[in-house]
């Protein structure tokens, strides 16, 4: 299993000085607007482990895998553990950052950085949730089509439900997800993830390689 995980952070590896180089030009030119700051390293580390999956296809790696003793369940469990691990690194980084910047500016706000931050692993999960099933599925490029039409798609019939159909959110939940925000949210990520994985594994298991 351990095995696994590194391989998936070695391939990233590489890809790490650009990464780096990426968020130093980003930092430079967005020191007084950290809020994008708090989304760009948590985002680029998912785009930068979505290559892993492009690595294994064309190295038939999911071939090899599957005579490991438990192949196929460890392929798909370490798949997702490296994932978060790279998704905490990438967490870890830009709250350093964002102190960094914030103690720069004079205007770090720890509670508005957490919040945001929280929000964005939300987000960056669900996408990382409903894309992985889709590239074990149907493979990684019929897989990323699959997952920009459905973000955009589930944007617009959000947007629209909510504009049309005058669908308001009672103030009372509201209220309470204000006050357990940090309750709520890892409960959230954590089934996403559960539900996922387990998608995920039922149809690695199906497939012949």
């Amino acid at each position: 299993m351990l095995g696994l995980i590194k391989k998936d952070l070695l391939i990233i590896k590489n890809n790490i000085k650009f990464a780096i180089i990426f968020i130093v030009v980003f930092v430079c030119f967005t020191e007084q607007s950290s809020e994008l700051l708090y989304f760009v390293p948590i985002f680029l580390s998912t785009m930068l482990f979505i290559s892993t999956f492009s690595y294994d296809d064309y190295n038939k790696w999911d071939a090899y895998a599957c005579t490991l003793p438990q192949g196929k369940k460890s392929v798909v469990k370490a798949k997702y553990l490296a994932s978060l691990l790279l998704t905490l690194m990438a967490v870890l980084i830009t709250l350093i950052l964002g102190f960094i910047i914030g103690a720069i500016n004079k205007n770090f706000d720890a509670k508005e950085m957490l919040e945001i931050i929280s929000g964005v692993v939300v987000a960056i999960v669900l996408l990382q949730s409903i894309m992985f099933p889709l590239m074990y599925k149907y493979g990684v490029e019929k897989g990323r089509i699959g997952i920009f039409l459905g973000v955009f798609g589930m944007s617009g019939l959000i947007g629209f439900l909510f504009k049309y159909l005058n669908i308001k959110i009672p103030n009372n939940v509201i209220q309470t997800f204000n006050d357990y925000w940090f309750i709520i949210l890892p409960i959230i990520v954590i089934l996403m993830i559960l539900v996922s994985y387990n998608i995920s594994k039922k149809i690695y298991l199906k497939k012949e390689f």
